[in-house]
């Protein structure tokens, strides 16, 4: 008897303990700040936009503030009313709006004005900006009720600096012809390579978000055979393999843009564009845990690894634009609106 009482004793604090630890677990759990979307895959249309406030005064905090709503509204709806159409709204905010708004201090840890990152042959340029949006839906429709609602929100204070409509295009490749994104990190590592850790604890689950509108020389692509093509990514066009190490050039886009398996981003590249003016080209956009592996890969690409040795791809390929963002989590969409 003494014995089945010492065990039930045991048994007893033992289902205390793990109650403990589950309630310890669940409370740890639903505090983490909830990041924007992401972490998604590519949709089937995407609005970029890209804009920069006029000036620092009561009209303009006042528009952030109400942007900020939208945002959280516009997700909110989505989820409502289109659930399976993988409809969202993430927005970037950069170094310059973050310190025009006065947001928290300090900033974000990388979040830093991005400096143009010059080649012998090839510049990775730098332009100003304040916030970025990334509209994504199946159905293109949305998009456009969206960037509108958004345009509505901003146009008294602020000046839309780019707007790109991007396309799925055929089995997820670039206007290049061929498969992007191919080495994106799948699964919980898509997380851990797009979401900020404990390493920045007062933007945990938030990201960085990098951006760059490339216009294609497409007549100059074309004219080359596919075979070069496919020595200039580093993949067959048609089957999307890699090239093996032997076979690859030095200056393949898949030998410079991959900087090791250990520092990886989230790509949502989008190709977008008009046939008639020639003007086809790619967004370019990076969720990353940390601004340091998108630089690193930008300076293989532009200056070479080892110098010189840039990235053939821009031999066709003209970097445009180039901003860095932070995204910060709905959590702090909702503390910014107050």
């Amino acid at each position: 008897m003494v014995k089945l009482c010492k065990k039930a004793k045991t048994i007893t604090k033992l289902i205390v303990v793990t109650q403990i630890i589950f309630y310890i677990w669940y409370s740890i759990y639903h505090m983490q700040a909830q990041p924007q979307n992401v972490l998604d895959n590519p949709n089937n249309n995407t609005i970029f936009m890209v804009w920069q406030f006029h000036e620092s005064n009561a009209q303009v905090a006042a528009a952030f503030k109400k942007v900020c709503a939208l945002v959280l509204n516009l997700n909110h709806s989505a989820k409502t009313r289109f659930p399976n159409a993988r409809a969202s709204v993430v927005m970037g905010i950069s170094k310059n709006a973050w310190t025009l708004l006065q947001l928290m201090q300090p900033l974000p840890k990388e979040l830093v004005h991005f400096e143009p990152i010059v080649g012998k042959k090839h510049t990775a340029v730098a332009t100003p900006a304040d916030l970025h949006f990334h509209i994504r839906s199946d159905a293109f429709s949305f998009c456009l009720d969206m960037a509108t609602l958004i345009a509505d929100c901003l146009r008294n204070v602020a000046t839309c600096l780019d707007e790109v409509h991007g396309f799925r295009y055929w089995d997820g490749r670039s206007i290049l012809g061929f498969v992007d994104g191919t080495e994106n990190p799948q699964g919980a590592e898509r997380a851990h390579f797009g979401l900020i850790g404990n390493e920045d604890a007062a933007y945990q689950n938030g990201s960085y978000l990098f951006v760059q509108k490339y216009i294609h020389n497409m007549q100059a692509w074309r004219a080359l055979p596919i075979a070069e093509q496919e020595k200039v990514i580093g993949r067959s066009k048609q089957e999307d393999v890699e090239m093996a190490d032997d076979e690859k050039p030095s200056n393949a886009h898949s030998a410079l843009a991959n900087v090791g398996d250990d520092k990886k981003i989230v790509r949502d590249n989008m190709p977008f564009g008009t046939t008639a003016q020639n003007q086809m080209g790619t967004y370019f956009i990076a969720y990353a845990s940390t601004f340091s592996t998108v630089k690193e890969m930008l300076t293989r690409m532009f200056v070479g690894y080892p110098v010189g040795n840039y990235d053939r791809i821009l031999d066709f390929s003209t970097a445009t634009t180039g901003t860095l963002f932070f995204v910060p989590t709905l959590d702090m969409l909702d503390a910014f609106t107050n």
